[in-house]
């Protein structure tokens, strides 16, 4: 298995398969047009935020879309994981903590000393997070009406 930044057919399958993504990742609450996943996405990669895609015989495995965030409050930068998706036959075979560790490494190679995510608390994803070392920094909450 390889991972690196994807090719524009890879690119191009990951758009595909992205609101796959986002509905895995809101555990079934949202799943988005192909035109959605576009509006929300590709300004993050005008902004120099890029994708490292796990490959291994021409397939895509998973990917994770990293790159630069605001704090809201001062202003200061940091590193960004925006998405972390493993395809579902593929997963299970450590593939989501090895494309994590690489991204941390390139987020630490593009000078962040800091890096943050955002993810459902009951998304499964939150336990490789915590053994990785994140830590709950704030809490969204809602209330149905």
């Amino acid at each position: 298995m390889e991972i690196r930044k994807p090719n524009n057919v890879e690119l191009e399958k990951i758009g595909n398969l992205s609101a796959q993504a986002i509905y895995d990742g809101t555990l079934g609450e949202v799943m988005p047009t192909y035109e959605k996943v576009q509006q929300l996405v590709q300004p993050l990669l005008a902004k120099g935020n890029y994708y490292l895609v796990a490959v291994e015989a021409d397939e895509i495995l998973g990917w994770v879309l990293i790159g630069k965030s605001v704090d809201q409050f001062s202003d200061s930068m940091h590193g960004f994981i925006f998405e972390l998706y493993v395809l579902e036959e593929y997963r299970g075979k450590g593939i989501s903590t090895l494309l994590m560790k690489e991204a941390v490494e390139h987020l630490k190679n593009d000078g962040h000393t800091e890096i943050r995510l955002s993810a459902k608390v009951e998304n499964h994803a939150v336990k490789l997070y915590e053994r990785m070392g994140f830590r709950t920094r704030r809490v969204t909450m809602s209330l149905s009406l």
